[in-house]
């Protein structure tokens, strides 16, 4: 396959379908694939997707066309006689009784992978290094994770960083961006960019330095997010680029396939099925979604409440703009240190426009939020949720709109335990009760850098407070938690998992921020935020 496929024409999801080493198992196994995944042979279609086949695809595929159609029972036999299935990453080792730090310390030993080659047929990607998991049914690397994750490496761990970032750098040089995570279906997408903050934990003092060091790659994935930038026009968005009608280029998230999820493939067509949107659309709208990481949450239906209203590719979103803003920025700095002042120039024009744009476009006075905005009507949706204290945690809010939403932080989303996602329950992870681990170190970073230390404190001292009052009962760290409870979370496509990856990065550097262990008197120190 071609390096930089975005440079080269030759787009991930058309290297996904054509190229065999990257072919989905959806379309490597074909109707073996979606009769094992429509008749639910295992209760976690994950699972299927993740199986390795025990010999060459084309010879299974070919036995199964000559045996088809087969029962329920027979086809499950079938599957299990021609894959292995690997179990989950297993994480309950660490003896009983250690502290909350001393058990995320012996947690990443079990979390680290390597898979410097990948089995034939299997969906996993090769990565050249070793690298941590997020733990139980996710047993590859994922994107938005993994930054998250690394917050929790000690200095002895200095290199396990290294070889992460390099892991994502070989991917954007592979793949022309870095997939949400390193299975061939997740090629189609990526996850809010975040690369630019794990390079920056290289060079702490000094990011720039560590930016120059990887400007290839941090400009091959700015490429990636403005492909289609030049086609783009008001009311008709081109691939991630939305053109706005005062001009403004801005983002959403998108995916290049519109057919079913290989690891949900049973769900996306119920899904699809009860919606009243044509099924190809219903199919990229929640591919899309899932490229924001919330999969799924009340921000990308019409109505707030249902999934078969989804309809996240209308959404332009505080969230993915704000990143992109820190990514354009992180640029500009590494082309100076690089001794390139034209890029620098060009970068920083860019962040400035989208910088005025987030704050023109995006904010919502009434919630005195950021807002998701629709494309389509041109409307903010009237969204409360975590994703609007983004612009603060890269530092594309202005300070008047910085101090408001402080306000409005404290007033509808803090809670017993946390930050909660968002304010309405609808049964979906991504919504109340939920708190997640990301969204906590975005609002306390992002507070503490428009100097709000008090309410950052606050926020640290209840998510700490609840991942160790969780722990101590179940001697288990969570991907999620119901916040305003302080108790494990729940909702979404899949059971609650542990392990878990970004839990302990931020638990750990909170932990680090705080004289004690989540006591309400804590003392607390705002965290260095290595961006620019």
């Amino acid at each position: 396959m071609a390096l930089l496929g975005v440079a080269c024409n030759v787009t991930p999801q058309k290297a996904a379908e054509t190229a065999s080493d990257t072919a989905p198992p959806s379309i490597l196994f074909g109707d073996l694939y979606s009769d094992a995944a429509k008749a639910r042979i295992h209760p976690d279609t994950k699972t299927l997707a993740d199986a390795v086949p025990l010999r060459a695809p084309a010879d299974i595929v070919a036995d199964y066309d000559k045996q088809k159609p087969l029962s329920e029972t027979a086809l499950r036999n079938f599957f299990d006689a021609n894959f292995r299935i690997d179990p989950p990453v297993e994480t309950v080792a660490p003896p009983e009784g250690l502290s909350l730090r001393d058990h995320i310390a012996a947690l990443w030993p079990l979390l680290t992978r390597t898979t410097k080659k990948a089995e034939p047929g299997s969906s996993r990607l090769p990565l050249p290094e070793p690298y941590v998991v997020p733990g139980g049914r996710f047993t590859e690397i994922y994107y938005w994770d993994s930054y998250f994750t690394m917050l929790g490496l000690g200095p002895d761990q200095a290199g396990l960083r290294r070889h992460m970032v390099d892991d994502f750098a070989y991917m954007i040089r592979t793949y022309g961006h870095v997939p949400n995570g390193s299975r061939t279906y997740y090629l189609s997408r990526s996850q809010p960019p975040f690369f630019y903050l794990m390079v920056s934990l290289l060079s702490p003092n000094d990011p720039a330095r560590a930016w120059a060091e990887y400007l290839p790659e941090l400009k091959a994935e700015h490429d990636f997010w403005m492909a289609g930038e030049t086609d783009a026009a008001p009311g008709a968005p081109s691939l991630r680029v939305v053109k706005l009608a005062d001009g403004s280029l801005l983002n959403r998230y998108y995916d290049g396939r519109d057919v079913p999820r290989d690891e949900s493939y049973g769900e996306d067509l119920a899904v699809a099925a009860g919606s009243s949107h044509p099924a190809s659309q219903v199919y990229r709208d929640i591919r899309a979604a899932a490229e924001s990481g919330w999969d799924f949450s009340s921000r990308w239906f019409v109505d707030g409440k249902s999934l078969t209203t989804i309809h996240t590719t209308d959404v332009v979103p505080p969230d993915l703009n704000s990143l992109l803003y820190g990514l354009e920025k992180a640029i500009a700095a590494g082309c100076l240190v690089a001794d390139d002042p034209a890029c620098a120039i060009t970068y920083a024009a860019k962040a400035d426009k989208r910088r005025a744009a987030i704050n023109a476009l995006l904010w919502n006075a009434d919630s005195g939020l950021y807002d998701d905005l629709d494309w389509k009507t041109g409307k903010l949706l009237g969204h409360v949720t975590a994703a609007g204290i983004y612009p603060l945690f890269t530092g594309a809010a202005d300070e008047t709109k910085a101090a408001e939403a402080a306000s409005a932080t404290r007033a509808h989303l803090l809670q017993q335990g946390g930050i909660v996602t968002s304010t309405i329950d609808t049964g979906q992870q991504w919504d109340a009760p939920n708190g997640w681990a990301p969204l906590q170190w975005v609002s306390v970073t992002g507070l503490c850098r428009y100097g709000d230390a008090a309410l950052a404190g606050d926020i640290a001292r209840r998510w700490v407070s609840t991942v160790s009052r969780v722990y101590d009962g179940t001697g288990r760290l969570l991907e999620k938690y119901n916040v305003m409870d302080a108790v494990p979370g729940g909702g979404g496509e899949y059971a609650l998992q542990d392990g878990f990856g970004w839990t302990n990065g931020v638990t750990i550097a909170l932990m680090d921020a705080m004289a004690g262990p989540g006591e309400a008197d804590a003392a607390f120190t705002c965290p260095v935020v290595t961006g620019p």
